[in-house]
């Protein structure tokens, strides 16, 4: 990770992850991680649940949002929080960009 405090989108690519969703690691320490993941419609974030607490900020589109056994649609401004070893996942009903941010950091995403 860049020892920089100013982290411009542009500056990073995108990382493919299937035909419906992309994702730019944008920052992270050992303590936190911000992520933009970009959904196409119909985009799926498929049911997991991990050691991380996890706030997300929809940015853009519409997306139906499961955490445990409650599902909600969360549209652009909305946020949703989950904590650690939760299952959740998301739908993208429109094509939108969640920002998602982690604690502690997820090791996993950049190995």
């Amino acid at each position: 990770m860049s020892k920089t405090h100013w982290i411009a989108d542009a500056d990073f690519e995108w990382e493919i992850l299937d035909d419906y969703c992309k994702r730019k690691i944008m920052a992270y320490t050992q303590d936190l991680m911000i992520v933009k993941v970009h959904f196409k419609k119909g985009g799926i974030g498929a049911i997991h649940q991990h050691i991380h607490t996890q706030a997300s900020y929809v940015e853009s589109g519409v997306f139906e949002v499961m955490i445990g056994n409650e599902k909600k649609v969360l549209k652009q401004g909305d946020v949703f929080l989950i904590p650690p070893s939760v299952d959740h996942g998301v739908v993208a009903l429109e094509e939108g960009i969640l920002v998602d941010s982690f604690t502690p950091m997820r090791a996993d995403f950049i190995q």
